[in-house]
């Protein structure tokens, strides 16, 4: 199998973190996190999915919960002391983070932005995440995610 390079997995070399790459297949178009944690036969309560938004005063904020979960924009808003906040339009996701849709991984954005990881990803020892590429999945340690982020923990996920 080659090795698979993102810009992400790079960081997280160039930053001596630990971290394993799961590959799944892309070609019947399911590409959501619940099919992701499917294909990669791995508990959907571990597998966080990278979620970006706008607050009221035009910064963005990336949001990380688990892929059961939907973000609570009111605590999300909260957590970020913005009034309301919006999600980008899809649109704007590669222009705004340099990752497509689906792919889009809270590491090695273009522009580093306020990062608030769902305080449910503290009752585990890994997490996994976006590789940055479609059908790339990163697991690395909470504790790394959090230190290479600067990310926050905030209840900011409502089950679905």
């Amino acid at each position: 199998m080659k090795k698979i390079k993102t810009n992400a997995s790079r960081l997280l070399d160039q930053q001596n973190i630990s971290y394993s790459i799961l590959l799944y297949e892309t070609k019947d178009g399911k590409i959501d996190g619940l099919s992701v944690a499917e294909k990669t036969d791995q508990n959907p309560d571990h597998v966080f999915k990278t979620l970006v938004t706008q607050g009221s005063s035009k910064q963005h904020y990336v949001f990380l919960v688990r892929v059961t979960d939907e973000l609570h924009l009111k605590n999300a808003a909260k957590a970020v002391q913005e009034k309301q906040l919006t999600m980008i339009p899809v649109k704007d996701i590669q222009s705004t983070t340099g990752y497509m849709r689906g792919g889009c991984s809270p590491i090695a954005m273009k522009r580093t932005f306020p990062t608030i990881l769902d305080e449910s990803a503290l009752h585990q020892n890994e997490i996994i995440i976006s590789g940055g590429k479609i059908g790339v999945q990163l697991k690395l340690s909470v504790e790394s995610l959090i230190q290479l982020t600067q990310a926050k923990t905030a209840q900011i996920a409502k089950e679905k």
